[in-house]
């Protein structure tokens, strides 16, 4: 039992930190908090700092979720555990065909359009290549949200320079932040390089055994 509750109260935990940087910065910390900016956004609702004062209503709403969501969830899971469970029990071949009659159904419902459904499939196939070459899905769901507030900022910024994008070169907290982010990006490629270093050994190993 300590075994499924650490990881299950570490993964609540997560969820709660994330929405604090949602509600607080705007800056979603997964995908999950990614796609519910997107839908704030695309409600007008633009999650930030001004959250709380120009939509209470939305704010509270969602910290009352979350305690709502949880009590909810110790009602359904203690009593009903052992049916959740038998879901596992269902073959791929008939879960995977209610799972994709499911998504098109959403997809047309939501426009009444079937271009929304061939483009949810394209992205389907995208994201099944992508996870056949180990590509992490995360971040494209976090460049989808973020993308249009990035332009959105450099346009902004560029206005303010007067179209001189060297301006942020030599401004103090422009050139700490590129600076700051060109040394993440850095260590991450070291810390890829060093990983596949060490894997590769481990590899050839197998490889002369075989």
């Amino acid at each position: 039992m300590e075994g499924v509750a650490g990881p299950e109260a570490a993964n609540n935990s997560a969820v709660a930190a994330s929405m604090v940087s949602l509600l607080s910065l705007g800056v979603p910390g997964n995908p999950v908090t990614a796609l519910l900016i997107g839908a704030l956004i695309i409600h007008g609702v633009q999650p930030g700092p001004m959250l709380m004062t120009q939509h209470p209503d939305i704010f509270w709403g969602v910290i009352a979720s979350m305690y709502i969501g949880n009590f909810m969830l110790l009602i359904l899971n203690l009593p009903l555990m052992s049916i959740w469970v038998q879901f596992l029990r269902i073959p791929y071949y008939i879960l995977f065909p209610v799972i994709f009659l499911l998504c098109v159904i959403g997809s047309y419902s939501a426009n009444l359009n079937m271009f929304d459904v061939w483009v949810m499939i394209g992205f389907g196939i995208l994201g099944f290549l992508l996870r056949k070459r180990n590509y992490e899905l995360a971040p494209f769901a976090l460049a989808l949200v973020l993308g249009p507030i990035l332009e959105q900022s450099l346009r902004q910024s560029l206005i303010m320079v007067h179209q001189n994008p060297m301006d942020f070169f030599v401004r103090p907290i422009a050139v700490s932040l590129l600076t700051l982010t060109l040394i993440l990006f850095i260590l991450i490629v070291l810390s890829e390089w060093r990983k596949s270093r060490a894997f590769m050994p481990v590899l050839k190993g197998k490889g002369d055994e075989m």
